[in-house]
């Protein structure tokens, strides 16, 4: 099927630019890409060697990122990666918490995406790391688990609180076998429902993958 006879009314892409806007952390490698030439014949090829984590980017982890988890991004199949999307807007500058939850329309099998002031100030782009970024609480990730959603959208790098080793984000959602996509950017995108598309990479036995995020209305 032609692009010209899809049917939708816009288009978001909500991946953040590897290493330009990704977030540099320490202790994850930094995304790298190193461009020769290759001289075929008569013709001269660009060739570029890419290095990265997994989890740099716009990015999905499955259960397997825990080490106490087995399921990994290849065993899961590819209707796991288009759903049904709601875009929520959070207004709570510190956390996703229930009270913004409670009343949203959520149903069995969403992709449920959280559109903070990480977004809207620039910080989901921002490559310098920082402690102020809108998180999730344990209770929030809990009642994600309670009403079965298939992914759970973060727009920053990372949706537990700065040093809280609890990983309680993590381990609720992987509990349930719920896929986390990280590093996602909704400045752009108005709150409400939409189709979803992430694919990740065909890596067998990978605890997760870089994707294209978009966004179909």
């Amino acid at each position: 099927m032609s692009a010209s006879r899809l049917q939708y009314q816009a288009i978001y892409d909500i991946s953040i630019l590897l290493g330009v806007e990704s977030v540099v952390f320490p202790t994850i490698p930094a995304f790298s890409m190193r461009q020769g030439e290759v001289t075929v014949g008569d013709d001269v090829f660009r060739s570029s060697d890419l290095a990265m984590s997994a989890h740099r980017g716009t990015h999905l982890d499955a259960p397997a990122h825990l080490a106490s988890h087995k399921r990994s991004i290849d065993q899961y199949p590819l209707e796991s990666f288009i759903l049904p999307a709601l875009v929520a807007n959070i207004t709570d500058e510190e956390a996703i918490r229930v009270s913004e939850l409670r009343n949203l329309d959520i149903t069995p099998g969403d992709a449920l995406l959280f559109r903070t002031k990480n977004s809207l100030t620039g910080l989901s782009v921002c490559s310098a790391p920082s402690e102020s970024y809108v998180y999730m609480t344990a209770e929030a990730a809990a009642l994600c688990a309670q009403r079965s959603v298939a992914l759970v959208g973060f727009d920053y790098f990372v949706g537990e609180k700065a040093h809280d080793g609890s990983n309680a984000i993590h381990r609720t959602l992987f509990e349930k076998d719920i896929l986390i996509l990280e590093g996602a950017n909704l400045k752009d995108v108005p709150p409400g429902r939409y189709t979803m598309f992430c694919l990740p990479l065909k890596m067998k036995g990978c605890e997760a993958s870089p994707v294209r995020a978009i966004l179909l209305k």
